[in-house]
């Protein structure tokens, strides 16, 4: 498959290397030039350009792409990239900071395939949006990261807090949620931790069970 990444700071590069790494074609968009030269060093094929003009777009082959992902730290820039992308039937997912309102969530949401929070979802929950992966689904992401699912349960000291907003051991992250007996999904930016809720969990293996201490509030460890 071929993809079109619009931007090589952390996130980019992260995305472009896992999907490189399965095989896919992968071309980087980026105006920046010294990330340019970054991405040349390290192997791809890079428009030097803005993202947000069609004309680039179309010079790194948006056309014949699976997916473009505009994953700047300028929603603006990735908005316009999500744009063009659906109107040359990409799919197309949209890198956003983790405290856009909900107003402007539900806006972008309803144009694009997937939003995506980087501090919280990572590059391979990237890459996994622009394959059209089912987030429901729990597998191995990449070779040094497991996945776990855990139920909040009550009295947990998590509930009521932000989902995109929760510290965790080891720098684990939550990439899906879900509500009791619903579909898991990206949070919203302000959506809170319930009794009953279902997070999705990336982490090194071993400190799985201390994600799951953590999240179930449990005071020891088995």
């Amino acid at each position: 498959m071929k993809f079109v990444i619009v931007g090589y700071g952390r996130v980019g590069r992260r995305t472009a290397r896992i999907l490189r790494n399965e095989g896919h074609e992968v071309i980087i968009v980026e105006a920046d030039a010294a990330k340019v030269d970054r991405a040349r060093e390290d192997g791809y094929a890079v428009i030097h350009g803005d993202g947000a003009n069609e004309a680039v777009l179309e010079q790194a082959g948006v056309a014949e792409a699976d997916g473009v992902g505009g994953l700047t730290g300028d929603l603006n820039t990735n908005f316009s990239v999500c744009v063009v992308g659906e109107a040359h039937d990409c799919r197309t997912v949209l890198r956003v900071d983790e405290d856009v309102s909900e107003e402007l969530y539900e806006k972008y949401a309803a144009d694009v395939d997937e939003i995506i929070y980087p501090e919280r979802l990572g590059a391979a929950g990237a890459k996994t949006a622009l394959m059209g992966g089912d987030f429901n689904v729990l597998a191995d992401l990449t070779e040094s990261l497991s996945i776990a699912s855990v139920r909040i349960p009550e009295g947990s000291p998590v509930v009521g807090e932000r989902v995109v907003g929760l510290d965790l051991p080891g720098d684990a992250r939550i990439y899906a949620h879900g509500r009791a007996h619903e579909t898991m999904t990206i949070p919203l930016p302000r959506t809170t931790i319930e009794p009953g809720d279902s997070l999705a969990i990336m982490a090194d293996p071993d400190v799985l069970q201390k994600v799951r201490t953590h999240l179930r509030g449990d005071t020891v460890e088995s």
